[in-house]
Parts: structure tokens; C-alpha cells; sequence
């Protein structure tokens, strides 16, 4: 179960109980429930405060409600815990989802993995499209074709001078409300200085993984990646989460989130390369096709999520 899919699960937990009389009726049904990694010193590895906005409406206190959901939510396949903390937080423990499934989905789906299963001036029109794009990503109606209308002469000059690519990531890094910030930073091909070169160098690098190994005569092939549990981790905690990255910015209209999540990602593949391929005369083992399949997993989420952005992932850099 991914969190994307822990959200939706409460949402039909609680569903469930209005329809079972275990919540009165005015409780209502959220069309979302918000769930979010849990901070230091929590417990498990998920949280939601939705038993708060049910509880305001239902007449009952947040533990109450918190009480009821964790009892529909009670073997469900891919929950291994619920446990209620504070007053009315749900906390969740997630079945361990091995390295090896996650990405075999990866593979599966492709660009389209995270996808929920079914005018004006130059940086709304950005924005605007990215949050169309995630929208359908979500199964949502994105609202309208994209926008056509001539540029600004001040857009003309942004994208003339940083190109059309460099000018969206700009643009779509921070929050609408915030100023974007364009600087020569953009044009630096730095993976240490500039965040938007190194997530397009580090889905090039998964490309480059994949040649490499092709020529020491090895493909990839989902399995364990180590012996030590934390052996490319970060990684997978990286894909994990990006459903609900997506989720989260369908309903925020918010593609920072995107922008951030692929930084994030971006910096564990980097690091987590050079455990790829073998060293020196080593012979490459099943945990180097693992790695390879790990590395080439993180590569099509990073091209994909660039893709819901409107910006291209080329393969060399």
C-alpha cells in the first residue's frame, strides 16, 4: 500500500462507518484525507488529523472518532498498525513493501506511475498547465485545453534567455504567491549549484547506469539490493511518497511540491549510484541487477514527474 492509497483507504474507512451507523450521518464524507509522513519522536511511519474535522461535525470528541475509523480500518490488507495518539491523531504502520515491488510497479507503469487509477501573462500559463497536467494525473478534469495566447515581451526575454525549460522550473519552484527568482544560476551546469540541472543529470545518470551496465553484460532485474536494510533507502522512500506528492499537489494546485519531491529523489539517486555497478574485477551479482532496476525506477519517476511539469528529461546532459 502506498500512502497515496492509505489516504484513499481512510476515506472509505470513514464512508464505511457513516453507512454503518458508526459515525451519524452528519459527520459527512471528506473527499480527501490528508496523511503525511510522521514527525520525529511520532509514531509509525503515516499520520492524519482527520478524525478532528470528523469529530467537529459529528458532535463527539477527536479520540472518539479517532476510535471508530482505526476499528473500519482494522485488517486491511497493507496496514500493519493503527495506533491513536495525542488527542485523536491516527497514526499508521504501514506492511513492509519490499524494494523488488516497488520497482516492478515502477516499471509497469511507467511515466504514469503516481497517476491515481481512474491566459494571462507567462507564469500563470505555467503554473496553470502544470496543474492541469497533475490534475489528469489524479483522474481530476484538469479544466480546458492549454493556454495559446502570445507572450508578454518580458516572457519573450525570460525564455529567450534562460530557455523555455529552465524558465518553467524557475517558475513553478516556488509557491504562486511567491516571487519567482531567475538567475544565472539557471544556465549552470552544476549539479551542486543548480537544482534544476541536477534532477534532469541525475535522470541522465540512470540512463548512463543502464548503458554501462549493458556493456558489462548485465541488465536489470528487480530483487533485494543488499544485505544492509538501509541499502538504497532513501531511493525508495523517494518513489513511495511520490504518489501522494501528486495527490497532494492535485489538491493544493500546487507543483512546488513536485518540484521539491524531485530534488529530493534527485539527490538519492545521485548518491546512491555509485553502489550501482560493480568495482574493480568484481562480477556482477543480483543485488547489482537489483540496483540497476532501483536506479532505472527513480530515473522514469524523475522524467515523469518532469513531464507533468512540461519540462523534458533528456538522456545526456
Amino acid at each position: 500500500m502506498t500512502p497515496a492509497d492509505l489516504s484513499r483507504t481512510v476515506v472509505r474507512a470513514v464512508r464505511r462507518a457513516v453507512e454503518e451507523g458508526e459515525l451519524p450521518a452528519g459527520a459527512g464524507v471528506p473527499e480527501r484525507v490528508v496523511v503525511d509522513r510522521t514527525r520525529p519522536g511520532g509514531v509509525g511511519e503515516y499520520a492524519t488529523a482527520v478524525a478532528f474535522q470528523i469529530a467537529k461535525r459529528a458532535g463527539m470528541t477527536p479520540a472518539e472518532a479517532a476510535r471508530v475509523i482505526a476499528g473500519m480500518l482494522a485488517g486491511v490488507p497493507g496496514i500493519e498498525r493503527v495506533e491513536i495518539t495525542g488527542a485523536g491523531f491516527l497514526n499508521f504502520v504501514l506492511a513492509e513493501r519490499s524494494a523488488a515491488e516497488l520497482v516492478r510497479e515502477v516499471r509497469e507503469r511507467g511515466a504514469r506511475y503516481g497517476f491515481a487509477s481512474p491566459d494571462g501573462e507567462l507564469r500563470e500559463r505555467v503554473v496553470g498547465d502544470a496543474v492541469r497536467r497533475i490534475l489528469r494525473s489524479q483522474g481530476q478534469d484538469g479544466g480546458g485545453g492549454l493556454s495559446v495566447a502570445p507572450l508578454a515581451r518580458r516572457d519573450r526575454g525570460v525564455v529567450a534567455l534562460y530557455g523555455a525549460d529552465a524558465a518553467a522550473w524557475a517558475m513553478l519552484a516556488v509557491a504562486p504567491h511567491e516571487t519567482a527568482v531567475f538567475s544565472p544560476r539557471l544556465l549552470l551546469q552544476d549539479e551542486a549549484a543548480n537544482e534544476f540541472f541536477r534532477v534532469r543529470y541525475a535522470h541522465a545518470r540512470s540512463r548512463a547506469l543502464t548503458a554501462n551496465a549493458a556493456q558489462l553484460g548485465f541488465r536489470a532485474e528487480p530483487g533485494p539490493v543488499g544485505e544492509r536494510n538501509e541499502e538504497g533507502g532513501a531511493v525508495v522512500r523517494g518513489l513511495l511518497d511520490y504518489p501522494l506528492v501528486l495527490e497532494a499537489a492535485a489538491h493544493h494546485r500546487a507543483p512546488e511540491r513536485v518540484v521539491r519531491h524531485l530534488v529530493e529523489l534527485a539527490d538519492a539517486l545521485l548518491d546512491f549510484q555509485y553502489r550501482v555497478l560493480p568495482k574493480g574485477d568484481e562480477k556482477p551479482s543480483a543485488a547489482h541487477r537489483a540496483r540497476l532496476a532501483l536506479a532505472e525506477a527513480a530515473g522514469t519517476v524523475l522524467a515523469g514527474g518532469l513531464a507533468l511539469l512540461g519540462i523534458d528529461a533528456p538522456d545526456c546532459l
